[in-house]
């Protein structure tokens, strides 16, 4: 797939302008579609971006910490409302579940103790625990957001003890491997660019340091190119059940929490930001270490998505973060995904299920079921059946999709053994407007 002429002229344009007026050193941004990147748009030439050029994503490395503890979730060794202190005893904030950490909506205060840990030589485990106190909980928790690296460094830590395995071990082996990020790595691996702060009045640079986080890289650390975080992107629009369940990664874009009470316009879910524009709701994260800045936008009914990095501290205007959304947007207005053609079905459906496709009636109100070549069950108001029935017995569905997901549609027979009504959680639908339910 490829973009149209104007839309990649687009792009461009509004990257050359974010990295002349931001002020940054080299920015790069790629855009995804059905899980291939498809335009590389790039400016600035210290250095010249490329597409296997690495930049360090920061916060970034919070979506695949989150993919491995929900990881350990599904194969039954915690749960999300574990308390911290099962898995990592000992800290003084233990009262803490593992959900409240990975939504941001513990109460937790943003940084460990000490000195910045992002511009520092990183500390082990240990002293990282040690170093907490419960004056680290901030407010309680039903007062909302608040973002927490802290946070993300404690789930590193219980990572580690429940799997027996070093964080960065563990991510190789469950994530970067299976998917083929062979350029994303814990210390830079050249080509890299070298990050930078410019400097406000003279526009000179000041290189900035590239630590090891030590017991705190679970919620910043990697590094990655432009292809391995536009693979990461494709993930998590349509995820390899290898690595992690759909269902699963649906659940990691559920919100959790708000961040903007004022307009509702941003949330975040477990270890997933999420963003609305328009009607559109796009999930990923932003990222920063001291030099760089990163950006994961991702639409997953579409399967498009855009990435970057810029190797400053930020831009002088503007931010990556929102140009990433609008670089998305565009994408997505003048090049809306295929419709995919109808086709004639190449049989009937079979007796038992043709029954009850048609026209039903609840309260004077009337609705369609229709029947897919799969053998489910669409129900809705007439031309518009979003409601998908699955089933699991002789006349019985459970619902798959919206209001009725997980709910129950029972099959009633008359004693002729005909179907005359359907029961979905004590709603009956009947064949006729004035047939008493």
């Amino acid at each position: 797939m490829t973009l149209l002429a104007e839309t990649v002229r687009r792009i461009d344009t509004l990257v050359a302008q974010a990295q002349a007026t931001g002020r940054t050193p080299s920015l790069a941004l790629g855009v995804v579609r059905d899980g291939t990147l498809v335009h590389l748009a790039a400016a600035g030439d210290h250095p010249r971006p490329d597409a296997d050029l690495q930049y360090r994503v920061g916060s970034i490395t919070k979506t695949m910490t989150a993919t491995l503890l929900l990881g350990e979730r599904d194969a039954g060794r915690l749960t999300l409302d574990d308390p911290l202190d099962r898995h990592l005893p000992g800290t003084a904030v233990g009262g803490l579940t593992l959900r409240q950490l990975l939504g941001h909506a513990s109460g937790l205060h943003r940084e460990p103790d000490g000195p910045w840990w992002e511009r520092t030589e990183g500390t082990d485990l240990a002293t990282l625990v040690a170093g907490l106190s419960t004056d680290k909980v901030g407010y309680p928790a039903w007062r909302g957001y608040h973002y927490s690296n802290l946070a993300y460094g404690l789930l590193g830590g219980v990572l580690e003890r429940v799997t027996g395995t070093p964080w960065a071990q563990l991510l190789t082996t469950r994530i970067l491997d299976p998917l083929g990020l062979r350029r994303t790595t814990y210390h830079p691996t050249a080509p890299y660019a070298p990050g930078y702060v410019v400097h406000p009045w003279h526009d000179t640079l000041r290189e900035e340091p590239r630590t090891d986080t030590g017991a705190m890289a679970p919620a910043g650390q990697l590094w990655s190119t432009v292809t391995d975080l536009a693979r990461w992107a494709a993930f998590l629009a349509d995820p390899d059940p290898e690595v992690l369940a759909a269902d699963t990664l649906t659940e990691m874009c559920t919100p959790v929490m708000l961040n903007d009470l004022d307009s509702w316009r941003g949330g975040h879910g477990l270890g997933l930001e999420l963003y609305r524009e328009g009607d559109r709701v796009y999930v990923g994260h932003g990222g920063s270490m001291p030099g760089y800045v990163a950006a994961l936008t991702v639409h997953r009914p579409s399967r498009t998505a855009v990435v970057g990095y810029a190797n400053s501290y930020g831009f002088r205007t503007g931010h990556l973060g929102g140009l990433s959304r609008q670089l998305l947007t565009l994408v997505l207005d003048a090049e809306p995904t295929p419709v995919a053609p109808w086709r004639p079905a190449a049989a009937p459906p079979p007796a038992e299920l043709a029954e009850l496709t048609g026209r039903w009636w609840w309260m004077g109100i009337e609705y369609e079921v229709r029947a897919d070549p799969a053998g489910d069950l669409w129900a809705g108001r007439p031309g518009d059946p979003t409601l998908r029935f699955t089933r699991t017995g002789p006349d019985r569905w459970q619902g798959r999709s919206g209001e009725q997901d997980s709910e129950v549609l029972a099959v009633f027979r008359d004693p002729a053994g005909r179907a005359v009504g359907l029961d979905i959680g004590t709603f009956v639908f009947t064949r006729t407007p004035d047939q008493e339910p």
